[in-house]
């Protein structure tokens, strides 16, 4: 398990650098009712988490999955009715011959009409909000109107000025501020203390460095910590030009150490937080393979798995198989 799955908040005490709105999310959660919200900052600080745990501590551990409905904005409007064919969560509601908006109204009116399960409403949440169309937001705003009784909204954005003023003025916004350089640290070495990782093989001085350059998100942070671990002879500013980059050196560095599934996660992970498609992966990966591998099977690799993605129908299924033919055919020669 990637560690900033492992080490991920599960409950608000553990979310770092933002007592203040915590503060506010745990008085609705006490309440057990909440309004319709914004959630903004820049990425790594903890939003994500905090709808988690509010969702939980509203509903129970139990309940939380049946009553909150996740939509991924970014990824749906990035990847359009292609990727609505093969979500599982939406494919049964999926109308081929209807336009992307219709369809993204028609999986919205469906999901806020749903009856809350054992409470008095259900909540929505769109992550990357900001990544709603004009058109989108505009017909979302009707439903929030027709089912606030039994719908709460949670809109998961890097700025609020990307939402349009009528959500805007319905919604309570929530700042999540850039984490402080020493709240990071101190995460760092929480999770080097629990890793069981001393002082000689990741010194004081490396993970200062690496708060410093996250530039306030923790998420990357744990990405750049996990990935100098993997190999600890590496340059952290080269390792932080791109955030993409350093996971895809992490991603060689854990086949490097023939790990297949853990690669496979990495992977994965790349394409759906990041919205690349598997060609769009490739071309990262080519370029870190330019800078710390001088092999032709590895090149031969990365072309053979390109060329296929061209007509491939399931580009998971072809990156898996690039990744163990890449243990197999390059790591395992060492």
């Amino acid at each position: 398990m990637l560690w900033v799955e492992k080490y991920r908040p599960d409950s608000f005490d553990k979310i770092r650098g933002q007592t203040e709105v915590i503060g506010h999310i745990r008085n609705f959660a006490d309440g057990k009712n909440i309004p319709h919200m914004i959630f903004f900052g820049p990425h790594g600080n903890g939003k994500s988490c905090a709808m988690e745990c509010l969702a939980k501590a509203v509903y129970g551990d139990d309940a939380f999955i049946t009553n909150v409905t996740v939509i991924p904005a970014g990824t749906l409007f990035r990847q359009g009715k292609t990727w609505l064919e093969k979500e599982g969560g939406f494919k049964h509601l999926y109308k081929p011959d209807e336009s992307l908006i219709a369809n993204f109204k028609h999986i919205v009116k469906w999901y806020a009409s749903m009856k809350p399960f054992n409470a008095e409403f259900k909540i929505i949440v769109f992550e990357d909000a900001g990544e709603l169309t004009f058109d989108a937001q505009a017909a979302l705003r009707r439903t929030m109107e027709k089912y606030s009784k039994t719908c709460r909204f949670i809109l998961i954005a890097r700025q609020q000025t990307a939402i349009i003023p009528p959500i805007a003025s319905r919604c309570l916004p929530l700042f999540f501020a850039p984490l402080s350089s020493s709240e990071i640290v101190a995460q760092l070495t929480e999770i080097l203390e629990k890793e069981g990782i001393t002082e000689d093989k990741v010194d004081s001085g490396t993970v200062e460095l690496i708060a410093k350059v996250s530039k306030g998100d923790l998420r990357k942070a744990i990405m750049f910590l996990e990935a100098f671990v993997a190999n600890g002879d590496t340059d952290i500013i080269d390792l932080t030009n791109s955030e993409v980059s350093a996971i895809a050196y992490a991603l060689f560095a854990t086949m490097r150490k023939k790990d297949l599934k853990k690669s496979c996660e990495i992977a994965e992970m790349i394409m759906l937080e990041y919205g690349l498609s598997g060609r769009e992966l490739i071309a990262e990966l080519k370029n870190t393979a330019k800078r710390e591998y001088n092999d032709e099977t590895l090149t031969i690799i990365l072309s053979d798995t390109d060329f296929s993605l061209c007509t491939a129908q399931n580009e998971y299924l072809q990156i898996n198989a690039m990744i163990a033919r890449i243990i197999t055919e390059v790591f395992d020669r060492e």
